[in-house]
């Protein structure tokens, strides 16, 4: 049996919320296993869950579910044309045009398969079984939902190493690549690709940057600015820091903001309906160390005050209203 539990972001306002209102929904249908480093995403009311790894190991594996016509039925999808990506987890997707695109990710490969894609995937010298072999790749895999094919672009430019456990976000036509884990280091370098072009940039940074990290969260709140929230450190410290990247100045900003002592890791992210960014569940432990501090609340960061109308429609439900200002350098 899976579940689908479906969070009502309009009474949320700036703070933690513990009892924020949810409703969880039986699914039927034939749903993917339990599995932890998943992509997921929502286009037109329907939600895709691809990747992942469960107790079998990672799967490559590609499912549905409606959130609007009410029996949430999932769907596992065999796609009509082209080759899905290897089997991989902790990768990352955008959606463009009416399509998923897919970066990067930790997984295996057949022997055979490295020959040719020795640019795309490092191999983990630790892990390897008969003719599998398992490390980091930095492919694009485009899937399109209404013809049920898998496709791969040529891009140009110089590409971001292979990585995993990296964040990413859209802003319009391009797609942005921030951090992840690149063998044994955790970077905080940042990629853009033209989903147009499919030309890769690196955006080498105008001011101090963040420290490397992954497992962080990234999310556009404006036509040229994203929100960095979170992650796993180089030194493997769970962190609560903000940042915003102005895409056009190339310059991170650190923000205030009231959870400094609420760290994150493997969350997830999504901006809300006035600039804010809505970050839900996670751990705030080391999960492979300590894997007890699972979380359960949401936190919304404001970015931009919020307009009257939405001071309004929630002030009856909340306390306090707090704004994120920047911290200079």
């Amino acid at each position: 049996m899976s579940l689908v539990q479906v969070l009502h972001t309009d009474t949320l306002v700036n703070r933690p919320q513990p009892n924020t209102p949810s409703k969880v929904f039986q699914t039927t249908g034939d749903g993917p296993p339990s599995m932890s480093g998943t992509c997921g995403c929502c286009l037109d009311g329907v939600m895709f869950i691809f990747g992942g790894c469960d107790d079998n190991g990672q799967t490559n594996e590609l499912y549905s579910v409606d959130l609007n016509d009410g029996t949430f039925t999932w769907k596992k999808i065999v796609p009509v044309s082209g080759s899905p990506p290897s089997p991989r987890d902790k990768l990352s997707c955008w959606l463009y045009a009416g399509k998923m695109v897919f970066f990067g990710g930790y997984g295996h490969k057949v022997l055979s398969d490295l020959n040719s894609s020795s640019r795309n995937f490092i191999v983990d010298e630790t892990s390897w079984a008969g003719e599998l072999f398992w490390g980091w790749n930095n492919e694009v895999h485009i899937f399109d939902p209404k013809l049920l094919s898998w496709s791969r672009p040529q891009t140009h430019g110089r590409a971001p190493a292979p990585r995993a456990a990296h964040a990413s976000a859209s802003i319009g036509s391009k797609g942005y690549v921030c951090g992840g884990r690149v063998m044994e280091t955790r970077t905080s370098d940042i990629h853009c690709l033209d989903l147009d072009s499919w030309t890769w940039t690196e955006l080498a940074p105008s001011s101090a940057a963040p420290v490397g990290r992954s497992w962080h969260s990234l999310s556009p709140v404006s036509d040229h600015s994203l929100f960095l929230f979170g992650g796993l450190s180089v030194d493997c410290s769970p962190m609560s820091d903000g940042w915003l990247f102005d895409t056009d100045t190339r310059k991170w900003t650190q923000v205030e903001h009231p959870f400094k002592n609420k760290p994150r890791l493997w969350h997830t992210a999504c901006p809300g309906s006035d600039s804010d960014v809505i970050v839900f569940g996670g751990s705030c432990d080391y999960i492979l160390l300590v894997d007890t501090g699972h979380c359960n609340d949401a936190l919304v960061f404001q970015t931009q005050p919020y307009p009257l109308s939405s001071v309004d429609r929630v002030s009856e439900r909340v306390e306090s209203h707090i704004v994120i200002t920047s911290t200079p350098g």
